[in-house]
């Protein structure tokens, strides 16, 4: 079950829901809207490895926006802060973004129980198209769990996301045994 916006409310109440910057405009009816934070990342060299660090250049979104490109990984970040203690977040593209020929993520929208931080976003388009900083460029949706939770995301020693930003991560797929 998705929680409803009274339930999500409800959860902000009890602390098991933390979003900051929190605005209530942007609570929908079964939905929390996400903002563009104001830097982005791509990737240093343009064939990645998958068993070794890839490193990133951070840059920062001038006011007058930047024009993603075709064909081109951008790491972007939420402007919120998140917690989510009892739930499971996941994050989706809102159509306007969509309507733009915005992906904000290839494979990871799915979050923890336990997740404690800003979303990195795997931005892409399909033409050229300015953004801004501070844009609503996602929604949260949070899905009832059905039992309990051993380890929360946030404890886990061999969790990999877990270090606070306000920068896009870049992938960590290297850190895996395979």
């Amino acid at each position: 079950m998705i929680l409803s916006d009274k339930r999500i409310l409800e959860e902000i109440e009890k602390g098991t829901i933390v979003i900051s910057p929190y605005d209530r405009k942007y609570l929908g009816t079964n939905s929390y809207d996400v903002h563009l934070g104001k830097y982005l990342a791509t990737y240093a060299d343009r064939v990645l490895d998958a068993r070794r660090h890839n490193e990133i250049v951070h840059f920062e979104i001038p006011d007058e926006g930047f024009v993603l490109q075709p064909n081109t990984l951008y790491l972007g970040v939420t402007l919120e802060y998140t917690e989510t203690h009892a739930h499971v977040p996941f994050l989706e593209g809102k159509s306007s973004t969509g309507r733009l020929g915005i992906d904000i993520h290839a494979t990871a929208g799915k979050g923890d129980v336990g997740f404690c931080n800003t979303w990195t976003l795997e931005i892409s388009c399909a033409q050229p198209v300015r953004i801004y900083h501070g844009m609503p460029i996602g929604q949260l949706i949070y899905f009832v769990v059905e039992g309990q939770i051993e380890t929360l995301y946030n404890k886990k020693g061999n969790a990999k996301y877990n270090g606070r930003t306000v920068r896009p991560v870049e992938s960590m797929m290297w850190k895996n045994e395979f």
